[in-house]
């Protein structure tokens, strides 16, 4: 959270390097804007396939509100309010697929500093989660964290990671 996007970057590259090949990257929120700065400006990468959880590429309405007020950027962290709070104008062109998983049920603590869009997953609006290019784009009703725990993202994930689709009747 105290370093540069292009550090952290690096970081994740060189720890996608030291791995045998394919290596797939499974990415939530923040992570997966360090992801896609990795594998879109390192070289030599491994081949494999990126699913992004809650991850707002195109930057993030709670955020800009929280590092708006005084306590927000301690809490927060210098990576997050210089990416996550800012709108971000993007689009995927690296070969590797990717495909985006965002949620709509509308529980968590973006809610409490900004008046979200619907649908969003109660921090990151499903608006925020689009990745043109991306192969594939699913919106399942899950919380921002609970994603995290959530069995039918982790099918969809793996769904992705193995034939670059997810599952067939998916929403």
């Amino acid at each position: 959270m105290h370093v540069t996007l292009r550090a952290a970057a690096q970081a994740l590259a060189e720890r996608l390097r030291s791995h045998e090949r394919p290596v797939h990257v499974v990415a939530h929120s923040l992570g997966g804007l360090i992801a896609c700065e990795a594998l879109s400006t390192q070289a030599d990468l491994p081949d494999g396939r990126l699913v992004l959880m809650g991850s707002p590429v195109r930057g993030s309405q709670a955020a800009r509100a929280v590092a708006s007020r005084w306590y927000g950027p301690p809490m927060l962290g210098p990576l997050a309010v210089r990416e996550l709070a800012r709108e971000r104008d993007i689009a995927w062109r690296p070969a590797r697929e990717v495909g985006v998983i965002a949620g709509s049920r509308s529980v968590g603590m973006g809610r409490m500093f900004a008046e979200l869009a619907l649908p969003n997953d109660g921090t990151v609006c499903v608006d925020e989660t689009r990745l043109p290019g991306a192969a594939a784009h699913l919106v399942l009703d899950v919380s921002h964290t609970g994603m995290l725990f959530s069995t039918e993202v982790a099918k969809a994930a793996v769904s992705f990671l193995l034939r670059g689709q997810f599952p067939l009747g998916s929403r």
